[in-house]
Order: C-alpha cells, then sequence, then structure tokens
C-alpha cells in the first residue's frame, strides 16, 4: 500500500502570515524581567487612574505572584502574567481571548506574533468598547 502526500501551495499576504521571531533577539532573563515588570507596573498605575474615571460597578485590580488582573465586574476580567521560560506575557482577555506577547525590539513593544497586535493598543482598544470612555496606555 503506498501513501502519497501533496503540497498545497498557499497564497498569503503579509497580514496573515504571523510575524517571524528574531531569536537573535530573544531577552536575557534579566532584561525580560525589566521590561515585563515595567510594563505590568505601568498598567497597573494607568488601570488605578482609568477606574477612577469611570463607572463600572465592580471594578478592581490586584496585582500578585507576578499576575495583574483586572475585574470589570459583569464585563468580564482581564488577566495578563509573565511567563519567564519563554519570555512572554500571557493575556487573558473577555473580549479577544487568550494571547502570548513577545517583546519587540523594533517597535519597542509586546506584540502577539500571530495577529501582531500591540498589548496596549489591544487593552486601549477593547477598554474602550467595555467601558465607554477612552483609555490612553502608550
Amino acid at each position: 500500500m503506498a501513501f502519497y502526500c501533496s503540497r498545497t501551495t498557499l497564497n498569503l499576504d503579509e497580514s496573515q502570515v504571523p510575524a517571524s521571531i528574531d531569536y537573535s533577539a530573544v531577552l536575557e532573563e534579566d532584561e525580560y524581567h525589566k521590561l515585563a515588570d515595567a510594563t505590568i507596573h505601568d498598567l497597573q498605575e494607568k488601570f488605578e487612574e482609568y477606574g477612577d474615571s469611570i463607572q463600572v460597578e465592580g471594578f478592581d485590580i490586584d496585582y500578585g505572584n507576578q499576575v495583574l488582573t483586572l475585574k470589570l465586574g459583569n464585563l468580564g476580567t482581564y488577566v495578563l502574567n509573565k511567563q519567564t521560560p519563554n519570555r512572554q506575557l500571557w493575556l487573558s482577555s473577555p473580549v479577544s481571548g487568550p494571547s502570548r506577547f513577545d517583546w519587540d525590539r523594533g517597535s519597542q513593544a509586546w506584540v502577539y506574533r500571530r495577529t501582531k497586535a500591540n498589548l496596549l493598543q489591544l487593552f486601549e482598544s477593547e477598554l474602550e468598547k467595555l467601558c465607554g470612555e477612552p483609555i490612553c496606555l502608550s
């Protein structure tokens, strides 16, 4: 019995292809911690300010054990945490679901390779849609 496999050529444009990883640019662990901790700390501060300016019942922010949790009552909960072995930030969003963000040296931002989404821009877009008020994170 013989098995044959044919290869199909896909014609995808650049927007449909995940961003490539430049493995020469993978962060050293200490640099990763500095960038990830600074990002999480900045987000925590900006989320606290945002919470003071909007009316969302059940709004709460918690940070512990390298996990930032943003509760928006019945609108959902965001969870952002560090994944040191992968040098990533992982996000669980009530809008877009799970995402894994890598540091992109070129754009100096956390980027989800699959969709090329910028972490801060994703938060800005989703929070404005959910809460009805803009937030500036960048």
